[in-house]
């Protein structure tokens, strides 16, 4: 058939992007045309998603796809977790709640304590995260909001209803809510009655690759194209998508490994069945569902999250030479392995401030485990990325154990590939060859779903990396000896 071109949403916590996606000529091709920050904004004491003005930046991204060029699908890719409540008109009831709000706080241990960890993780598969969109309805309960709600819909899916008026949860993103039966591969009704949960908000599953259906004819005479543009259920949770975009040339079950490096870092296998087993409940592992009915057993890592607020909160009290460039490159100089800790900590997870900024939080939890305490930006970067890479290598080396095998290579997409340092790290600590790149990945995986609907000759995963390994080059880092990462991650064990 002739080329596929299509607009690839791609929506990050602090960033998105709407990216034309192209598929033709044994290529596949994408192209920034439009970027906007994102983050959460708090309004009396609570953290809010501006939804609404998210919506407003995918249309004018979709818009600029089309001004460039035909304009043949569209797909939404996302964090995971946070939702949007609908009331029977279809309204939005109130603003879209951030996951790090703290609303949450000590929700988790009475959902456990009253259901059972054993009897949630059987269910679910999913690791315990205390902002998971089931803790998030529990901490509802009672509200207006939860009470008037018709609907919830995941933040893609959402989009994706006000782009063609069609209710449903794609199912990769649905099932890292906690409220998803991996068993059965539907929502966990059972689960939620007895927490006292509206079960009935829950909305149809669809698969990825699904069509929702074409634009809505408002939205289409707004962006100026065809009503008949269809809007299709990628890989909406961006991990999903991104796994997609990993261009393994081996596709059987834990061949490969790989880490989605950005914000948040998951590190884990693509496997052909969940892991339900005691120990990896115990590990944390979750399993998630990815495109082809694969599954995802992984581990969410804080990951560049750390860095990031640490240059943020340095660059408010105008620190000079933090520039995150220069920063990663004195790092590599630095004593390696000189201070680790626990980059999965939860004090770890909230928004740097001033009364409490990200660098001192580092510096506490380094004092706490008897590390070198790091003062000097220079020093708390070389601890973020060797604590990263030690948290890298313990969930790669679990995972694999917990799955019974072998990954030959790690694989490093998004952000975090440009980080050489961090890749290099990365390989001394697993052990293992890394190929990083592509950066977009998770776009990449967004338009390769899209094409695959729309007619492109992609049959399966192996297809789509195929034509991944033939689009982009890749960087190779091989492992170093001389360092003793297992002493290191004994340290923060």
């Amino acid at each position: 058939m002739s080329a596929v071109r299509v607009a690839a949403v791609d929506l990050g916590a602090t960033s998105g992007r709407v990216m034309s996606g192209r598929i033709g000529g044994d290529r596949v091709e994408i192209n920034e045309l439009h970027r906007f920050a994102n983050g959460a904004v708090r309004v009396r004491g609570s953290l809010f998603w501006n939804a609404v003005g998210i919506h407003r930046e995918v249309l004018a991204g979709i818009r600029e796809v089309a001004r460039t060029g035909p304009l043949h699908g569209i797909g939404i890719d996302s964090w995971a977790i946070d939702y949007g409540l609908l009331d029977r008109d279809g309204q939005l009831l109130g603003p879209v709640f951030s996951h790090r709000d703290a609303r949450v706080d000590g929700v988790a241990e009475k959902v456990v304590a009253e259901v059972g960890a054993a009897e949630l993780y059987a269910t679910t598969g999913i690791q315990q995260l205390p902002f998971n969109t089931l803790y998030q309805l529990v901490a509802a309960r009672g509200t207006a909001a939860l009470e008037s709600a018709e609907t919830m819909l995941l933040l893609p899916d959402l989009l994706g209803y006000w782009l063609t008026g069609a209710i449903g949860a794609e199912r990769t993103n649905a099932s890292t809510t906690q409220l998803y039966d991996v068993r059965s591969g539907e929502w966990a009704t059972d689960l939620c009655r007895a927490l006292g949960l509206p079960w009935g908000i829950l909305p149809p599953l669809r698969d990825p690759g699904s069509v929702l259906g074409p634009l809505l004819p408002d939205v289409a005479g707004e962006l100026g194209v065809s009503e008949g543009v269809p809007v299709v259920a990628v890989g909406s949770h961006d991990t999903a998508s991104a796994v997609v975009g990993v261009p393994a040339e081996s596709s059987a079950s834990g061949d490969f490994a790989y880490i989605s490096s950005g914000t948040w870092s998951l590190v884990g296998l693509e496997l052909d069945a969940p892991v339900l087993t005691e120990e990896a409940r115990e590990a944390d592992f979750t399993n998630e569902i990815g495109v082809d009915g694969t599954v995802r057993f992984l581990k969410n890592v804080m990951g560049l999250w750390v860095l990031s607020e640490s240059l943020r909160s340095w660059s408010e009290r105008r620190y000079a030479d933090v520039e995150l460039r220069s920063l990663i490159a004195a790092a590599a100089e630095f004593e390696p392995l000189r201070t680790v800790i626990d980059i999965n900590d939860p004090r770890l997870l909230f928004p740097s401030t001033a009364a409490d900024p990200m660098p001192e939080r580092v510096a506490a939890l380094a004092a706490e485990a008897g590390e070198v305490v790091p003062h000097s930006p220079v020093a708390i970067t070389r601890c973020i990325v060797d604590s990263l890479a030690v948290a890298y290598r313990r969930h790669v080396r679990s995972a694999a154990a917990l799955a019974g095998t072998s990954p030959q290579v790690v694989h490093v997409v998004g952000g975090g590939s440009q980080n050489e340092v961090l890749c290099q790290l990365t390989a001394d600590a697993c052990g293992l060859p890394v190929l990083a790149g592509p950066v977009e990945a998770a776009a990449l995986g967004n338009v390769l779903v899209q094409g695959r609907a729309l007619g492109a000759d992609l049959p399966d995963l192996a297809a789509m990396r195929d034509l991944v390994r033939r689009s982009y080059d890749v960087r190779r880092f091989e492992p170093r000896d001389g360092v003793d990462w297992a002493a290191a991650e004994s340290r923060v064990s």
